[in-house]
């Protein structure tokens, strides 16, 4: 089972829940060259959403969303796994945390369909470097 984990940092945004803002956004990070490893948007409000951006330099991402003042939250520690997609591709993972005790707070996975899957696991804080080795990063 061949896979590859590595720790990622993350930050939240919030922008207005209106067709087209998630677009903006985006573009606007593209235009500052900031290049995300994940992202992910869920509502948060009656009229906001919450979007979460994993950018591949989390030093990049700082010096530029500062210079264009972007408003952000983070960063937040997470880990990004990504491997070969088969039967049980996760079991290996998740039982290094069980036999260190570590719960895995959340965690969203998909499958390009086409063999390799990536799969993104938040823990607490308190919890990170205790997975980390767990996990052998």
């Amino acid at each position: 089972m061949a896979y590859q984990i590595r720790r990622v940092d993350y930050y939240f945004v919030t922008v207005k829940d209106e067709p087209g803002e998630a677009y903006k956004f985006l573009s606007q990070l593209a235009g500052l060259g900031i290049n995300l490893l994940a992202f992910t948007a869920v509502p948060s409000g009656q009229n906001s959403a919450q979007l979460t951006l994993f950018p591949e330099s989390s030093l990049n991402f700082q010096q530029k969303a500062k210079v264009a003042g972007l408003e952000y939250y983070g960063p937040h520690h997470a880990f990004l796994v990504h491997g070969d997609d088969e039967l049980g591709a996760l079991v290996e993972i998740h039982n290094k945390l069980f036999n260190a005790r570590v719960n895995i707070s959340a965690s969203s996975g998909v499958t390009d369909g086409k063999g390799e899957y990536g799969y993104i696991m938040y823990l607490k804080p308190e919890d990170y470097e205790r997975a980390a080795k767990a996990l052998g990063i």
